[in-house]
């Protein structure tokens, strides 16, 4: 059962850095409408406004995007916080209907299973350094 954990952690690490990505791909093109917009018109005051407003909307839909790769890059390197992380992000992940409650759904199931906090604790710790 330990080994199938093992994939579905492998599954979860790449679905969060995929959704993650997509966002990030969502945004550049919402700043590409919104910025976009504001050129098309030709006035100067339109063109900062909606350079301004896109760039805003890219900037948090980055940020919120930046979890879901780092969470999912750290489940791909079975890091102990990363799987705090990512538990953290599905249950937020609940209300975004449809596709994000699916993944926050498989994300609770897969991470709250005792196999796979086995998985976590079996990994070789760092040494500290002094």
């Amino acid at each position: 059962m330990e080994r199938q954990m093992d994939k579905h952690l492998t599954v979860l690490g790449a679905l969060y850095i995929a959704f993650s990505a997509l966002s990030i791909v969502v945004a550049i093109i919402v700043w590409t409408f919104v910025v976009g917009g504001g050129l098309i018109s030709g006035d100067e005051e339109a063109i900062a406004i909606t350079t301004g407003i896109g760039t805003a909307i890219i900037f948090l839909l980055a940020l919120l995007a930046a979890p879901g790769i780092v969470g999912g890059i750290g489940l791909l390197k079975r890091l102990s916080w990363a799987r705090i992380l990512v538990l953290i992000l599905g249950c937020l992940n609940l209300f975004n209907i449809p596709f994000g409650t699916a993944l926050g759904i498989y994300t609770i199931w897969v991470l709250m299973q005792d196999e796979t906090a086995q998985l976590f604790r079996s990994q070789k710790q760092p040494p500290a350094q002094a």
